[in-house]
């Protein structure tokens, strides 16, 4: 999995691509590809149905033709406005941003009224403020919270829209 991962964020990054999430089901069959553009001009220059098209065509020739890989199905789509945060420089391009990450382990909710009686907080919907040191800094509820990286659980951009 990890060597198939690698070939294709070699193969999307080539392409002035960023490889945001990779999904694999039906025993290696189908192959879910999400993509953003690797440098954007602003935050609305998106991947738009070219691009896909592009990197849909360019995977096929490279899984297929130069490593033999088989698979039935290649799917390869916009990350979206609710796009995954993974890597660090994920985190840093949507500074300002709102996100939504699920924490692995808990932290103490330090906006709660009585904090000593108050279960850890595993679910936070707040504004990115940066990153530090695989750190990243969350404002919620008037409180900015430092929550590594490393406990992080899941993790996506939640637009609002008017």
């Amino acid at each position: 999995m990890q060597d198939l991962h690698t070939l294709i964020e070699k193969t999307v990054v080539q392409l002035g691509f960023d490889l945001v999430d990779l999904e694999v089901s039906n025993r290696g069959k189908l192959l879910r590809v999400f993509i953003d553009k690797l440098n954007p001009k602003d935050i609305k220059d998106s991947v738009n149905i070219d691009d896909c098209v592009l990197v849909s065509n360019q995977l096929g020739n490279v899984l297929t033709v130069d490593h033999d890989i088989d698979y039935d199905r290649l799917e390869v789509s916009s990350a979206g406005l609710d796009r995954v945060l993974k890597k660090a420089k994920d985190f840093e391009r949507f500074v300002g941003e709102r996100a939504q990450l699920k924490l692995r382990v808990g932290v103490k909710d330090e906006g709660a009224k009585n904090i000593e009686t108050t279960l850890p907080r595993k679910t936070f919907i707040g504004m990115l403020r940066g990153v530090e040191d695989n750190v990243v800094l969350l404002e919620f509820e008037g409180h900015v919270y430092k929550l590594a990286l490393s406990n992080i659980d899941k993790a996506r951009l939640s637009p609002v829209f008017d």
